[in-house]
């Protein structure tokens, strides 16, 4: 499993993101992290040239939609739609509908505790944790869409 981890738009805060790197990568997990104010299309183009599984946004600065949305939108108009995005920092529970209806994977609001956004992409924990994040889950859509060609 290979996770790339953003901060679009402006916020300029990273610890969080910098904290759940850190916890992802001590449990076997490659992270790359973009660093601080990488705009959706810059985000795109690191997934795509990383070939990672996971886009993970962390967003603090309430844009989390329409920054999602450019991510996801990107990584379809590249051909790269079997990438999944996660979003995590501080999102009001009104927006996870709207953000799982982009096309977003996962949502981590501010304060989900770490062993489970680490369960989510390591498969340890609850199986409902995993939510399908895990390399045999982009192999999966792969196959799939070789086969829909």
């Amino acid at each position: 499993m290979k996770i790339l981890i953003a901060k679009p738009g402006l916020d300029g805060h990273d610890r969080g993101a910098k904290v759940v790197a850190h916890a992802l990568r001590d449990a076997g997990v490659e992270v790359v992290y973009s660093g601080l104010k990488r705009t959706p299309e810059e985000i795109v183009q690191d997934a795509i040239q990383e070939d990672v599984d996971v886009v993970g946004l962390s967003i603090l600065s309430g844009a989390h939609v329409p920054l999602a949305r450019r991510v996801i939108d990107g990584l379809r108009a590249a051909g790269a739609g079997d990438i999944k995005v996660v979003v995590g920092g501080i999102v009001p529970p009104r927006d996870i509908d709207e953000l799982k209806s982009l096309g977003v994977a996962r949502v981590f609001p501010m304060g989900t505790p770490l062993p489970r956004i680490v369960a989510a992409f390591t498969g340890q924990g609850e199986p409902s944790d995993s939510g399908g994040l895990g390399p045999a889950s982009r192999e999966a859509s792969k196959m799939k869409g070789a086969g829909e060609r």
